[in-house]
């Protein structure tokens, strides 16, 4: 999900940069300040802040048990 959210903004970034403008606000959403809150985003998303949930019950997912099951010949 957060890398979603940084490329929404590397590409509203990108479109500030080719449209050559600022909304009235050039303290706020100028180019430099973007690019820095999209490289926040990724670096969350890279050290696994917000993956998501995962899939199965408590913490592990699919098949629990690793070694080989007692009784099966």
């Amino acid at each position: 999900m957060l890398a979603i959210l940084a490329a929404i903004v590397f590409g509203f970034a990108l479109l500030l940069d080719l449209l050559n403008t600022d909304f009235g606000a050039p303290d706020l959403f100028n180019w430099n300040t973007l690019v820095l809150i999209g490289l926040l985003l990724l670096s969350l998303y890279l050290a696994g802040v917000g993956s998501g949930p995962r899939s199965g019950g408590g913490g592990g997912g699919g098949r629990w048990y690793r070694g080989r099951r007692p009784g099966r010949g």
